[in-house]
């Protein structure tokens, strides 16, 4: 597993929270095999572990609690199709081996370096299978959109991976209307539930992935519609009032900016604090299914280069 990396065993990557364990090569390169991956896919476990280390991840924030949330790992850039790792049907599934092992790597530095293990630290409620193995990639052969790792200011030659923490994935199906701003619509309603917990903590952050299949995707854009603007029109319409949330979910914990007046049954509450805490992918195959991933409100999303060894 080391082998290509042509580096020191010993070189820190770090000290991870909550353990205080200093991260080593060896240590996540360990786990890599445990995990199954094969050598070429360890620079891109490496950038998992080096995200999931960042102040602004939170991970004893995200994986000691009782919410449960999975670290989903997604890939965007060549690395993606050099490897295999799927972003096309079936993605959040079964039968791709980078996928599966890679997710089971990040798993498994939280598990055994990160010290975060069931009934000790960990005090999940009922977790999500997703904490077995969660990664995907962007489907970008498919997106009518720039990838995210080129719109967050990469070349589109490098490779980079976004980890998002998150309580569950919510399929929603639009089979009926075609219209670009009417499947918006429709993926807007999806998240006005009560207990998603977004609408209670958007002061610490919470942040939404929506993965947008490459149908609904096409048909959004043949709209006119950018990514931006499809963040733009989620903030603004997807939120609930007051009124609705009040009393109920997580209200008793709630966490609100300044300029949510919260004594107001009228006062109209977005599902992320601003529009460019939506962040938006394009994944899957063929038929007309998209879907939330609801993030945990005291971690952010974050992204890290691929360093390719050699």
């Amino acid at each position: 597993m080391l082998g290509p990396w042509g580096e020191d065993p010993s070189q820190s990557l770090g000290v991870t929270q909550p353990s205080n364990v200093e991260v080593t090569l060896e240590k996540v390169a360990v786990n890599a095999v445990m995990a199954g991956c094969r050598p070429e896919y360890f620079p891109v476990v490496v950038a998992c572990v080096k995200a999931a280390m960042q102040t602004e991840f939170n991970l004893a924030g995200c994986q000691a609690t009782t919410g449960g949330a999975a670290p989903v790992i997604i890939v965007n850039g060549p690395i993606a199709a050099q490897l295999g790792i799927n972003g096309d049907s079936g993605c959040f599934g079964p039968g791709y081996r980078p996928n599966a092992t890679i997710g089971r790597a990040l798993r498994l530095f939280v598990r055994n370096i990160a010290g975060l293990i069931i009934g000790e630290m960990d005090k999940a409620t009922l977790a999500m299978p997703g904490r077995y193995s969660f990664c995907f990639s962007e489907n970008e052969a498919r997106s009518p959109w720039e990838p995210r790792h080129v719109e967050l200011g990469l070349n589109p030659e490098d490779s980079m991976v976004t980890i998002h923490a998150i309580r569950a994935f919510y399929p929603i199906m639009e089979t009926t209307v075609s219209r670009g701003i009417e499947i918006l619509n429709t993926l807007v309603k999806a998240t006005q539930a009560t207990g998603f917990s977004n609408y209670y903590q958007i002061g610490t952050g919470a942040q939404v992935t929506l993965v947008i299949s490459p149908e609904h995707a096409a048909e959004i854009a043949a709209d006119g519609l950018t990514k931006k603007d499809v963040r733009e029109y989620v903030y603004a319409n997807a939120r609930m009032s007051i009124g609705q949330l009040s009393g109920l979910a997580h209200w008793g914990n709630r966490n609100y900016p300044a300029w949510i007046d919260d004594s107001k049954p009228d006062t109209m509450v977005p599902i992320a604090p601003r529009a460019d805490d939506i962040v938006i992918v394009v994944a899957g195959g063929d038929g007309r299914h998209s879907a939330w991933l609801a993030g945990w409100g005291v971690t952010r999303v974050v992204t890290e280069k691929i360093e390719i060894p050699g």
